[in-house]
């Protein structure tokens, strides 16, 4: 079997490299107190898709910072509450089309996309950071406090959601699951990681993970490419290389996974040169909760034959 990572047997056991603030727990700590605080301001706005069986909605709300955040809402017309299940896009996308969350509806789920803020949907990034801001949202905040990292407000918009929908009245709090691919699925364990009510987690090929082995692997290019962009305009000799990794530390699942108390079923291919093998495993091995590995040997980031209905029948647990 070709091989661009590590074994099989050594990817089991990798534990990551990138490394982990000192006050990693105090720092998600006060980002989710500081969530808490935030009056989201709810507001659905009927959407102009509308089809039978289905009501289709635009979910807004307040997210910290002040960031007005945008989700496409469809739950089904029959009387609750339903189990319901967030869905999160991959890197730069948005929450799609409605008609792909009917499949969920048709099943009797509530289902909601989240648009991340600053990249292709309507979700506000309020900006107040120097540097790079065009497909550099994981660098993004990097030479300010690491309170302005831009993936912590969006770790923040998955979990805040995830509460916002298990709140609602037609919504069944304790069957609520969370999903996506690359960057969907890093949101997806940031998302299961903040709020510990999610019970059911799929995420396939996650992104956002152990990032010093990406630079370590020469593969901080595509999804990855700022890493290098950061180091050539602001590092170009690298004197704060350990400070920059120390910092990404906050917003590396890999560290986050351990809180997670959902039940886990993660999809991998062993050929992703985009999201390496080892960064996933780093975070799925950090998992301490129930969880199951579906491993793709010759396919990398791309469509994973029968993935996606190995997800709803997953799903269906909830």
């Amino acid at each position: 079997m070709p091989i661009i990572d590590m074994k099989l047997d050594d990817l089991r056991k990798y534990q990551g490299i990138n490394p982990k603030p000192q006050d990693f727990d105090e720092y998600w700590a006060t980002a989710l107190e500081e969530m808490r605080a935030v009056d989201p301001q709810l507001e659905l706005v009927k959407a102009e898709f509308q089809v039978p069986g289905v009501e289709c909605y635009h979910l807004y709300f307040t997210g910290v910072k002040g960031a007005r955040i945008h989700a496409k809402y469809v739950r089904p017309a029959a009387p609750g509450p339903h189990p319901a299940v967030l869905l999160f896009h991959g890197y730069t996308g948005n929450s799609g089309d409605w008609i792909e969350k009917l499949s969920f509806a048709s099943l009797g789920y509530s289902v909601i996309a989240m648009d991340c803020r600053g990249q292709g949907g309507r979700s506000e990034d309020v900006g107040g950071t120097p540097g790079n801001t065009f497909h550099g949202h994981i660098i993004r905040g990097l030479d300010s406090d690491p309170q302005n990292l831009l993936f912590r407000h969006i770790f923040l918009d998955t979990a805040q959601l995830a509460g916002i929908v298990m709140d609602l009245p037609e919504v069944d709090s304790k069957r609520v699951g969370v999903t996506g691919w690359s960057q969907g699925g890093g949101l997806t364990l940031a998302c299961a990681s903040l709020e510990p009510r999610v019970k059911l987690a799929a995420p396939v090929y996650p992104f956002l993970s152990d990032y010093r082995r990406v630079w370590e692997m020469d593969l901080d290019k595509n999804a990855y490419e700022e890493l290098r962009t950061y180091f050539r305009l602001f590092d170009p000799q690298h004197e704060k290389e350990e400070g920059v990794f120390a910092k990404l530390g906050y917003i590396d699942v890999h560290h986050l996974a351990s809180r997670i108390e959902a039940t886990v079923l993660m999809g991998t291919g062993l050929m992703d040169e985009i999201c390496p093998p080892s960064t996933q495993f780093a975070a799925y091995n950090a998992i301490k909760a129930p969880k199951s590995m579906e491993i793709f040997p010759d396919f990398g980031h791309e469509g994973l034959p029968g993935m996606s209905d190995k997800i709803v029948q997953f799903l269906l647990g909830l």
